[in-house]
């Protein structure tokens, strides 16, 4: 368990951005965020913030983007934002939790009723970064072929 800054991934980041709330790394294909101890995660006070820019950056509604949320830290998050996610029009090609306790598990499958088929669970951030490549890179064998 620990910080994608402490693991041989960081290398590989375009760009770190630091909120208040907490830490964001951008990828190529996909982004990861570390969300700061005892943050009440909401989409008003931090969503929408981190999406308008991740839009820009990105220059697109994120249908070709994977997010990681490593859990370092315990917060909360208010699962019904994922309403507003969906109204804002920004999609996600798929969305990986990384959970080091069982609490955290638990609190996956809550997040899962709001994202269905595109959230994934793992146990630690490799596994999650080799799914995230993998599934970006699948998407762009089918549109080559």
């Amino acid at each position: 368990m620990g910080s994608i800054k402490n693991s041989v991934f960081y290398q590989d980041a375009i760009q770190e951005i630091n909120y208040p709330f907490g830490n964001y790394y951008l990828f190529e294909n996909f982004v990861v965020g570390e969300i700061n101890k005892d943050v009440v995660f909401t989409w008003h006070n931090h969503a929408k913030i981190v999406v308008e820019e991740l839009t820009e950056l990105y220059d697109q509604n994120g249908k070709d983007l994977v997010y990681i949320t490593n859990r370092i830290h315990p917060y909360s998050v208010v699962p019904s934002d994922w309403i507003n996610f969906y109204k804002s029009k920004y999609l996600l090609k798929g969305y990986a939790i990384v959970s080091y306790n069982q609490k955290g598990l638990l609190n996956t499958l809550l997040e899962k009723l709001f994202m269905r088929n595109k959230l994934q669970s793992f146990d630690n951030l490799t596994d999650a970064i080799v799914w995230a490549k993998n599934l970006t890179k699948t998407d762009k064998n089918d549109t080559a072929a």
